[in-house]
């Protein structure tokens, strides 16, 4: 039996959805033109005011937002409110260090929760579950964004975070732990390990999991499900919008529906920025229709996917987006983290490298690795062992603190690294998505 946590909006006509996104966008941009001077000025420069907006048609009037203009107007410079009425921030790695750092209000965090709780009754949740949290807390959005929906699920929620696989799975065996939230490739370790310790599908208490913040494969989804015995549903979100819940699976596991009385999905020629018909595969750009503190309007996301408004047979109207083919830019998703090469080039620069390294992205174990290949420039080219080793270390130090994530650094002498004529092939990734 499907379940829902607002059914008359999730399964509501059309016409009422349509209703309640014209209603949203013209007061919402309203609010950005008298609240986000860096946005009206954008919208000044495009000759558009808010009378121009008289509905969700009207949308394809108004500038886009992309990550240029967060680390441009960081950290202040998009809120929406008073820094009285925030109460919290959260926050994911930029490109070049920078941090986008998104604003809540009270009622901004709640709305999220809600998004959240819609997605663990959408895997079959329900307030007699045991929900175990294993994404990470903190300013990763993951964690508290589930742990919220789970307590308003009325789930008995178990908030693990990341890390410290044995203790994980005996909370999983002790407590019963009926859903699992953490990234798909962590969901695989978990049940590697558990397959070692002897357990089998029919011994874990697992029966759905919630899985994102970096991308899957089908293959992923199907050793997942039969190794802990589950459902695997996919959750799609970005610290930008709120986080995880933006979009989230059903049963039917045919794409992710986005709840669309909260955001408006469209989809665009990457290149021209032009909105492109229903069913065209191109760019994702989303605009948040009740973010007071963080109220973004036509977002670029650069996730490449298709949308669809195919009926569903969950009976969810919302319009579904496929998993996203990839990026119309060079962002890797590594362990749930964004990793941008221009972020380890700046890591590289400052101290004392020459552009020319190599980014070596795997999946070893169900675990993603990073590995950095960097040339020693002529003058630091050494073959005392022990020096390399201290440079690597420092390396090593420097990548973690710009990423927030380890990777594996291994100096090599000049000229060693393949050069190219047209762009230079920075990252290989070996991972089979």
């Amino acid at each position: 039996m499907e379940r829902y946590y607002q059914e008359e909006i999730e399964c509501a006509p059309r016409e009422k959805i349509k209703a309640i996104q014209d209603e949203k966008i013209v007061s919402q941009v309203r609010h950005v033109w008298n609240n986000v001077p860096y946005y009206r000025k954008k919208m000044e420069e495009k000759g558009v005011s808010p009378d121009d907006i008289k509905s969700s048609d009207d949308l394809y009037k108004l500038p886009f937002l992309s990550k240029a203009d967060l680390r441009e107007a960081y950290p202040y410079g998009l809120i929406g409110a008073p820094l009285k009425d925030c109460v919290r921030i959260q926050s994911t790695s930029g490109t070049t260090g920078k941090r986008v750092v998104a604003f809540y209000t009270q009622e901004d965090i709640d709305m999220w929760e809600e998004c959240c709780a819609r997605a663990i009754m959408a895997a079959g949740g329900t307030d007699e579950d045991v929900c175990q949290i294993s994404y990470g807390y903190g300013l990763f959005t993951g964690g508290p964004g589930l742990n919220g929906g789970s307590h308003k699920v009325g789930c008995l929620t178990i908030p693990t975070s990341s890390g410290n696989t044995d203790r994980q799975i005996m909370f999983i065996m002790d407590l019963k732990a009926t859903i699992l939230c953490c990234t798909p490739s962590y969901a695989a370790y978990l049940g590697e390990r558990m397959k070692e310790m002897g357990y089998g599908p029919d011994d874990i208490p697992l029966k759905a999991g919630i899985f994102g913040a970096e991308a899957w494969s089908e293959e992923m989804r199907r050793d997942i499900e039969a190794t802990l015995g589950i459902k695997a549903y996919d959750i799609y979100g970005l610290t930008e919008l709120s986080g995880p819940g933006v979009a989230f699976e059903c049963s039917a596991q045919k794409g992710m529906h986005i709840n669309e009385d909260h955001f408006i999905a469209e989809i665009i020629d990457p290149d021209t920025g032009e909105v492109l018909p229903e069913g065209s595969e191109g760019e994702l750009v989303f605009t948040s229709l009740d973010k007071k503190a963080f109220p973004l309007l036509r977002y670029r996301t650069r996730d490449i996917c298709r949308l669809t408004r195919e009926k569903c047979s969950c009976g969810r109207t919302h319009v579904r987006m496929e998993k996203p083919k990839g990026r119309s830019d060079d962002m890797l998703i590594i362990r749930g983290v964004n990793v941008f090469p221009s972020q380890i080039e700046t890591v590289l620069i400052n101290h004392g490298y020459a552009a020319n390294y190599q980014i070596i992205v795997d999946r070893k174990n169900n675990t993603d690795t990073l590995d950095v290949q960097v040339e020693m420039t002529p003058e630091m080219f050494t073959d005392n062992v022990s020096d390399i080793e201290d440079k690597q270390r420092e390396l090593v130090d420097g990548l973690k603190s710009m990423l927030g994530i380890k990777a594996k650094v291994s100096l090599v002498a000049p000229k060693s690294i393949a050069r190219s004529e047209g762009k230079a092939v920075r990252v290989i990734d070996k991972r089979k998505i």
